[in-house]
């Protein structure tokens, strides 16, 4: 069977020269007559290959030498709680609502201290992003936190928020390593690994390290960052094969040109789509044209009838997941690093000829 156009929006779409690296690997990695699934995370093998995948990510995004990098497990919905345990030692950040997302984290916040929500561009269905530039931020808010690019709904930051000499927090997840991203501008970043890096499982945090404490009494082990710190990502049982295929991600995109690279052949398979959905008589895009996410593209034709056809119909032509989150209907393209310019324009051509049978 052909591989299908994958346009989900995680766990998502893989480099095939990755996937096939991984195939060729499974029953013995180099030579050393076992699968890294089969491996002690406490041999030199494995720590060559987190120690390999942390310094290519290193290189990749420029990562200042007083920055940890964690490999995590537990999910974004692991990280909202522990972000706030670890950084918010006063317990108040302010929060920024884009999306599902940042609401989620939001709602963690709340279980756990006093948050703020700064501004949400909840009154139009989160099709756009807020006014960023003079936010009423509490002097003694610890951080605000944003999710840079919104999955669901689409949008991404144009520019990041005036924080006011605040810590900027950031959940990247659907935009991590899609662009060069200046690193000294966040205390934290943290990204699920399963929409543009690797498989589901790895939740990577990218955190100063100042801001890491020495002590957080009635905190358990494992939600304190300086426990992975100190441990180099391996105080216990890390996901071996998530990062082991991270690390084959990061060497593959570094031979795409890095992240300019990446950027650019991004911006390409986006316009691809953005141009045609604002020529299009039956599709439309449901966001804001000044914050589009590259990453992620919702679109409607404005009838649900018409939409559920239009999905079953791309599905038998091999364009899979491209349904719309239910909070906004319609149809996702997800077009991560990994989406090759051949599927974004087969989808194109694939939508012009369903506009002119109908």
């Amino acid at each position: 069977m052909s591989r299908v156009y994958n346009f989900s929006a995680g766990p998502a779409v893989l480099p095939e020269e990755v996937l096939q690296e991984a195939a060729d690997e499974m029953l013995d990695y180099q030579g050393c007559g076992m699968s890294v699934n089969e491996m002690s995370h406490r041999s030199k093998t494995f720590q060559g290959i987190i120690d390999t995948a942390e310094a290519d990510l290193r290189s990749l995004m420029s990562i200042p030498d007083n920055y940890k990098v964690l490999f995590l497990q537990g999910g974004d919905s692991l990280v909202f709680a522990s972000v706030f345990m670890n950084l918010a030692l006063n317990k108040k950040a302010d929060y920024i609502i884009t999306g599902n997302w940042a609401n989620k984290a939001y709602k963690e916040a709340e279980i756990l201290g006093d948050p703020k929500i700064l501004a949400s561009s909840k009154d139009k269905n989160f099709s756009y992003i807020p006014d960023c530039s003079d936010l009423p931020i509490r002097d003694d808010a610890s951080y605000v936190y944003i999710c840079e690019n919104n999955t669901i709904y689409g949008t991404k930051y144009p520019t990041l928020p005036n924080t006011k000499g605040h810590l900027l927090v950031a959940d990247q997840s659907s935009m991590f390593l899609s662009e060069p991203v200046d690193v000294t501008k966040y205390g934290l970043i943290h990204a699920g690994v399963q929409k543009n890096v690797g498989p589901a499982g790895v939740q990577i945090v990218i955190v100063r390290e100042d801001l890491i404490p020495d002590d957080l009494p009635g905190v358990p082990t494992m939600l304190r960052f300086k426990t992975q710190a100190d441990a180099g990502s391996l105080y216990n049982t890390p996901n071996c094969w998530g990062v082991y295929v991270c690390g084959k991600v990061f060497k593959w995109i570094a031979a795409q040109g890095g992240l300019e690279g990446m950027k650019e052949k991004n911006v390409e398979k986006a316009q691809l789509l953005y141009d045609y959905l604002d020529e299009s008589r039956m599709f439309s895009s449901t966001v804001d044209p000044s914050c589009r996410s590259l990453m992620n593209v919702p679109f409607v034709t404005g009838n649900s009838d018409l939409d559920a056809e239009f999905v079953a119909a791309a599905t038998k032509a091999g364009f899979v997941s491209i349904k719309g989150h239910r909070s906004v209907g319609g149809m996702r393209a997800s077009i991560y690093n990994a989406m090759p310019r051949e599927g974004v324009v087969k989808l194109v051509d694939f939508m012009k000829d369903f506009e002119a049978n109908h």
